[in-house]
């Protein structure tokens, strides 16, 4: 039987012949010199074992005209995500394709009933190195890069008794599932995931996609057989999966890239280039204004496969999500997930203005509210525990602080988890109301924002106070309970636009001020709202106070606050330490700054 004839053209005077030198082949008639001599090499089995004869056939050749015909309409197919197999390929040969496929896929298509001839026919080669080589081969690719309007590739197809393929479905191993599988994965057994043969099918019938359509995705197979029914050759249709087919391999490279890169440079965190696969989720009513159009993507990193999040909420009620929706729910997710005690945020454009950790979860919405219930009426609202029966009534019923009659209003609730009781309440509550079960967002994930030309790249702010020390620098040592505001203020802080000014007592937050161009500024608002409550309270700063006597820190001092949490840093501390000294005011530095632009 013989294994192969590498590098000489195949030219015979019958088909008799020509199927001696290649049974699986398909005979195409076609245009040759009169009188040509084949050098070729022939294997042939005999009691001696292999043997190789080299023979020089002078060979008389047909006449026949030139023929530009490669045979019947083709279809390959090869998949590692099987759905709808059946479907596609009853559907293809019904129209008159023959089906052209490979291991699995092939063996699936004959359980399914369908007629099917396998790559290694075409190819006259077997499967080896375990899979590694299967399509790689100029009967396969030729038949697909070959261009049918240009006359020298349709004479090199019959020259070399290569048919054509008209369409190509393929979809790659699943190695973005088995990498960030929960049971793990060794190295070796990633590389053997990295799809080869796949791609680069893919990327060969997508740039002939003139010729040749590719479809990466078994939604995409109703559309395929619906345009090949049709009469019209629709090239927008061909350049749409084409698009596809690019950004599906495009996709799979960036999760092998990353991977990769974290396999050999785990602890740098900036890699010198990356991509980031984005997958749209859903086309957004506008943007942060009317006249802006928006869209919503999720982020397929693999970094961010389980990491939580609000990309990844559940939304069981309301409206659909808009672009402004899903910043200040990311804001107030974002926050809540901080605290370890049941705790109530409630955030407007982004900025928390109503924060409160207590026991019991009712009364920590009651007290988020009252931190500010202007503010908080038609904002988000977020807990961190389940939001059961007597939750859910509380938040239906509970009346505005400022009037005791008017029913607070809410955009969205988000929370963990649902009780069936408390859905059920909360979607009678109104029609609008977006109801999302989200699950807690992940630590060390990279923060990416975009700027003119390019991205800001940062680690996430992920320190607690239980990461950091606070330091008492002034004679005045913090009673125990004082030290327990100074940290809750200092975490609800790191939530606030800079600049930004946080004042809390007993695991709530009084006031705050925020976004002002000036530090002294925004303690004025912070101190507005808090009132008379500020008294013996802790104010928190997100960044170290430029100036001290007859500026923000002795300000505060005379508005009665007990203790003051800053990170320090200036060349002016010792007038903060001196200030607070006169007053009698504990002050502690933190050596860590929360800036949030």
């Amino acid at each position: 039987m013989p294994f192969s004839l590498s590098g000489f053209p195949a030219v015979t005077t019958t088909k008799a012949a020509h199927l001696y030198l290649y049974p699986h082949r398909r005979y195409h008639p076609r245009a040759q010199p009169t009188r040509v001599f084949l050098p070729c090499v022939v294997y042939r089995l005999s009691s001696n074992g292999l043997h190789s004869i080299r023979a020089m056939a002078e060979v008389e050749t047909q006449t026949a005209a030139p023929s530009l015909s490669t045979g019947g309409m083709q279809a390959l197919i090869s998949l590692s995500d099987k759905r709808d197999l059946a479907f596609l390929a009853n559907g293809l040969q019904a129209l008159g394709y023959s089906i052209v496929s490979t291991g699995g896929t092939a063996s699936a298509l004959e359980q399914a009933g369908v007629s099917v001839t396998k790559v290694e026919e075409i190819t006259h080669f077997p499967e080896m190195l375990d899979g590694r080589v299967k399509t790689l081969h100029p009967n396969i690719h030729g038949g697909i890069l070959a261009r049918r309007d240009h006359g020298h590739h349709m004479e090199a197809l019959n020259k070399h008794g290569i048919g054509t393929l008209d369409i190509v479905v393929v979809n790659l191993y699943p190695f973005y599932e088995k990498v960030t599988s929960a049971s793990g994965i060794r190295f070796e057994d990633g590389v053997e995931n990295i799809d080869i043969g796949g791609p680069t099918l893919i990327r060969a019938a997508a740039k002939n996609h003139k010729d040749v359509l590719v479809v990466v995705d078994h939604k995409d197979y109703p559309a395929l057989l619906e345009f090949l029914q049709g009469k019209n050759d629709d090239q927008q249709f061909r350049r749409k999966l084409a698009w596809k087919a690019f950004q599906h391999v495009a996709s799979y490279d960036s999760a092998v890239s990353e991977w990769l890169w974290k396999q050999s440079e785990g602890g740098n965190t900036f890699p010198p280039s990356f991509t980031v696969p984005m997958s749209l989720k859903s086309t957004l009513r506008y943007g942060e204004n009317p006249h802006q159009k928006a869209a919503f993507y999720d982020d397929k990193s693999l970094s961010l496969v389980n990491a939580g999040g609000i990309a990844t909420a559940i939304q069981y009620h309301g409206k659909e999500m808009s672009y402004n929706n899903y910043l200040d729910a990311d804001a107030a997710w974002n926050c809540v997930s901080e605290f370890k005690r049941p705790t109530c945020v409630i955030v407007k454009h982004t900025n928390p203005c109503g924060v409160a950790s207590q026991q019991d979860i009712l009364e920590a919405y009651r007290l988020a509210v009252k931190g500010d219930p202007v503010s908080a009426f038609g904002g988000i609202v977020a807990f961190n525990t389940t939001v059961d029966e007597d939750l859910a009534k509380e938040i239906r019923e509970f009346r505005s602080p400022t009037d005791g009659e008017t029913r607070m209003f809410y955009e969205i609730v988000v929370a963990p988890k649902y009780t069936e009781k408390g859905l059920e309440i909360l979607r009678g509550k109104s029609k609008t109301l977006r109801i999302l079960e989200a699950k807690k967002s992940g630590k060390g994930m990279l923060s990416l924002r975009q700027v003119g030309g390019g991205w800001l790249a940062q680690d996430s702010d992920d320190l607690t106070p239980e990461d950091i020390k606070f330091n008492v620098v002034s004679e005045r040592v913090p009673q125990e309970d004082e030290l327990s505001d100074a940290e809750f203020a200092w975490l609800c802080v790191k939530h606030v636009k800079s600049n930004a000014i946080v004042i809390a007592k007993n695991n709530r937050m009084l006031g705050m001020g925020s976004g002002q161009p000036n530090r002294l500024e925004s303690l004025r608002i912070a101190f507005r709202k808090a009132g008379e409550e500020a008294k013996g309270a802790a104010l928190a700063s997100d960044a170290f106070f430029p100036f001290a006597w007859n500026d923000a820190v002795e300000e505060a001092c005379q508005n009665g606050i007990g203790v003051i949490a800053e990170p320090g840093g200036s060349i002016r501390d010792k007038d903060a330490v001196d200030c607070c000294n006169k007053y009698g005011v504990s002050l502690l530095f933190t050596n860590v700054r929360h800036f949030r632009h």
